[in-house]
């Protein structure tokens, strides 16, 4: 199927959400030409997805248990191979289906945005006689291109693994192993690399062939970079290059307005930073251009004189197609990911019955940025799902902590020579005991309690919306992780329904009040600067002046540029979005002023 590298023509992808909320999206949407990402997190959940999706298409399953040697890279590859073989059969079902209502060929077709290939159907449509109309769907049959299987590897997710007391080899640690189990797929994609840069999962990636290009400047496995801002960009890209890996995607994601992980910057603002990418993306694009030939010449290997492709996309907390419009056409940016929304959408995402009526009714009160991961990051969280109630369950019992029964989030030595994670039930009684026999302040005693308690089963528990459907686990205790913009939609919604929201051809949207996603973000950070703030008061944390005098700066002079851009991009409210953005000023002047030592009761204008 030489044609399955064509490029769909959509314009936004799913990106991941949770280990399990998008285990399997690819089956569900990329025979319609839309990309999704897959989690490479959890192996376990993967192994039994596997078996599932063998079941139903008649395939045969022969198991990989645990134990075996290189199980987890193993069965990474068998689940893409299966998936990538899957799907290349919809996609000539696709093809063949007949140009009818609701036809599989249909819905693709309906569900473009306005693009060559639309305007083809659209044609096609108004022809009148038989064989002309033949010969256009013929052509369009040919247009069908399946979206992307893509796989995430979150790089701080890379625990060391054990066989009879002793450490593996550096290859079999959790992300290197990830990596290897997706290199030996069939798939063509993109692996997202996310959560800061891991030098050694990088470098490990030159040892496999799809990551480099072929003579026609071909890479069957591209690189996508999770970034938060330039510099990171750069970096990261420069590491790359070095060593004869292009990166074929920055992917852009706001610090906070996201779902999952929240990686906070010093008050670096979504807008300015797309601002300096859409600027300077000619100097990034020739910068790694320059590295990587230099890199490529000097191990043999063919390279053009032009840059090989480089996208730049962003995602989080995009709501309206015209904020969807405003990234592409004001920021020019190369397509958009919505993530939290598909949430509401049973087609995309596994959410099991009980969480899709929480969903639905989720306010601002039940999605918050938690303490709940054990890697010490934000983490956005469903208050009332049914892991957070167990974990309160497990503390009123008396026995606070999670048994850790998959252990991918592995990460603390404070009391262990091999490590443990901050959720476990073995960590948090060590730590409380020794909280207990301490001296400290109440209040400060309180907060560090509270944040030893916070810590929740996530590896396992995200995976739940998954296992609790495929009735794998009916009794897990789903965890959720959707981003603030849930509270927007209160709808269940079909795919083409939500797609058509995505282009501006339907709102979903069910809240009328809903801030700008700038607003939103801005207004996130705020509150994050309020509780970092905080934190440093009770010592819970370093106290640098130097971080919030940036920190301060920098939302500041974000709060100017949207001021004075927003007669360019603000069309709708914009009186309400320049109200916003006086008010969110004056809260981070008196959230500094409060917190200034005694003798300097005011800050500087």
């Amino acid at each position: 199927m030489a044609d399955r590298y064509m490029r769909s023509e959509h314009t936004f992808h799913v990106p991941v959400m949770g280990t399990g909320f998008t285990i399997d999206t690819p089956l569900r949407v990329a025979k319609y030409g839309i990309s999704s990402v897959i989690s490479l997190v959890d192996d376990v959940l993967i192994e039994q997805m596997r078996k599932l999706h063998c079941q139903r298409a008649q395939e045969p399953y022969d198991e990989i248990p645990g134990g075996q040697e290189d199980a987890r890279a193993r069965r990474i590859t068998a689940y893409l191979n299966l998936v990538d073989r899957l799907i290349r059969r919809q996609i000539e079902a696709v093809r063949t289906s007949p140009f009818e209502a609701d036809s599989e060929i249909t819905r693709y077709f309906e569900m473009l945005p306005d693009t060559a290939a639309k305007q083809a159907y659209r044609d096609m449509q108004a022809t009148e006689g038989a064989e002309d109309k033949a010969r256009k769907q013929d052509e369009l049959r040919d247009m069908v291109a399946p979206g992307t299987i893509d796989v995430n590897i979150m790089t701080k997710l890379d625990r060391e693994n054990y066989r009879n007391g002793k450490q593996l080899p550096a290859e079999f640690a959790d992300a290197m192993a990830a990596l290897r189990g997706y290199a030996n797929s069939t798939v063509a994609s993109s692996i997202i690399f996310s959560a800061g840069m891991n030098q050694r999962v990088y470098a490990y990636a030159t040892e496999f062939g799809d990551f480099m290009p072929d003579e026609s400047g071909f890479i069957k496995k591209k690189i996508i970079l999770k970034v938060s801002d330039w510099r990171s960009a750069m970096i990261q890209g420069k590491f790359l290059a070095r060593r004869g890996l292009w990166v074929s995607e920055f992917r852009i994601e706001s610090g906070l307005n996201c779902g999952g992980h929240a990686f906070a910057t010093k008050g670096l603002l979504f807008g300015p930073i797309l601002e300096e990418f859409r600027r300077k993306k000619p100097e990034l694009t020739d910068t790694l251009h320059k590295v990587f030939a230099k890199a490529c010449a000097a191990a043999g290997r063919p390279v053009g004189d032009s840059p090989l492709e480089m996208r730049i996309t962003a995602q989080g907390g995009i709501g309206t197609a015209d904020e969807n419009k405003l990234l592409l056409e004001y920021y020019r940016v190369d397509g958009t990911g919505w993530a939290t929304p598909f949430l509401l959408v049973p087609e995309v995402a596994n959410v099991d019955d009980a969480h899709m009526q929480k969903l639905l009714t989720a306010t601002d009160d039940d999605v918050y940025l938690s303490d709940s991961s054990p890697l010490g990051i934000p983490f956005w969280n469903l208050r009332n799902s049914a892991s957070e109630e167990a974990r309160h369950g497990r503390i009123e019992d008396g026995k606070p902590g999670s048994p850790c029964p998959k252990g991918f989030l592995v990460a603390n030595t404070e009391f262990t020579d091999v490590p443990i994670c901050r959720a476990s039930r073995a960590y948090q009684k060590r730590k409380l005991e020794q909280l207990a026999e301490a001296t400290l302040p109440v209040l400060q005693s309180n907060a560090f309690r509270e944040d030893v308690l916070a810590k929740a089963c996530i590896c396992h528990d995200l995976a739940g919306g998954a296992t609790i459907n495929a009735g794998i686990d009916p009794g897990a205790k789903a965890a959720v992780c959707c981003g603030p913009n849930i509270v927007n939609f209160s709808k269940v919604a079909s795919l083409q329904d939500m797609v058509s929201h995505v282009y501006g051809r339907l709102s979903l949207l069910t809240n009328a009040e809903r801030p700008h996603m700038f607003i939103r973000e801005l207004a996130l950070y705020v509150e994050h600067l309020r509780k970092e703030l905080e934190k440093c008061s009770l010592e819970l944390s370093s106290c640098a002046p130097q971080y919030f005098t940036e920190f301060r700066e920098n939302l500041l002079s974000g709060i100017e540029y949207y001021r004075s851009r927003a007669e360019q991009f603000i069309q709708d409210r914009r009186s309400h979005f320049l109200d916003d953005l006086h008010h969110l000023g004056d809260a981070v002047e008196r959230i500094m002023a409060a917190h200034a030592p005694e003798e300097t009761t005011g800050v500087a204008n």
